[in-house]
């Protein structure tokens, strides 16, 4: 596994389908996060971006719509990070 400089256990990198959606699926990581007991360190507050966080101490949240997550390639930056695909439905 791949030490990085980020103080954090796991990043979750996720794609909407709109920014609805992702405002949609920050609201229901933040509830979960609380529920679990975790502190919220930050979460973006804006809406209709391309890309938001929710920084949960140990696993931070990255939620992008597809051209956001294209375009910002932030697997990239971890390339030989271990990874985990929690993907629905993995014949797409």
């Amino acid at each position: 596994m791949e030490k990085t400089p980020i103080p954090t256990d796991f990043f979750v990198i996720c794609t909407a389908n709109s920014s609805a959606h992702i405002g949609a699926i920050k609201e229901l990581v933040i509830e979960e996060l609380e529920k679990k007991g975790y502190k919220i360190i930050f979460y973006d507050r804006g809406k209709e971006y391309s890309w938001l966080v929710v920084d949960g101490g140990e696993v931070v949240f990255h939620i992008f719509t597809q051209k956001g997550r294209k375009f910002y390639s932030l697997e990239s930056l971890w390339i030989s990070a271990k990874t985990v695909d929690f993907q629905k439905n993995p014949k797409n």
